[in-house]
């Protein structure tokens, strides 16, 4: 039910249908990416998810970059529609 990916990454089919995640929490890899690709250096995450360690936070990078194919469907799949996100949010996105 639970595979290890990496030292840190896992999946487990009860959660987020086996999405890659942080093991022994629900954070998924898109979270970290999501939050790298607007711009938030990887020692600054943890402050965001304090349950994480930086260890964590690369080694999601890392899986990340080993398997974008995967992980940016999953980040295009879970992504919210331009036309329901707010117009202060889609300003301050630039979007």
């Amino acid at each position: 039910m639970t595979a290890t990916v990496t030292r840190y990454v896992t999946r487990n089919l009860n959660i987020l249908s086996g999405e890659p995640i942080i093991a022994s929490t629900r954070i998924p890899v898109r979270a970290i990416v999501g939050l790298w690709r607007l711009g938030t250096p990887p020692e600054e995450i943890p402050t965001q998810y304090p349950q994480l360690t930086l260890a964590q936070v690369f080694d999601a990078l890392g899986f990340y970059l080993d398997n974008q194919d995967e992980i940016n469907g999953y980040i295009e799949r879970n992504r919210i529609p331009d036309e329901l996100i707010h117009p202060v949010v889609r300003q301050v996105l630039g979007i």
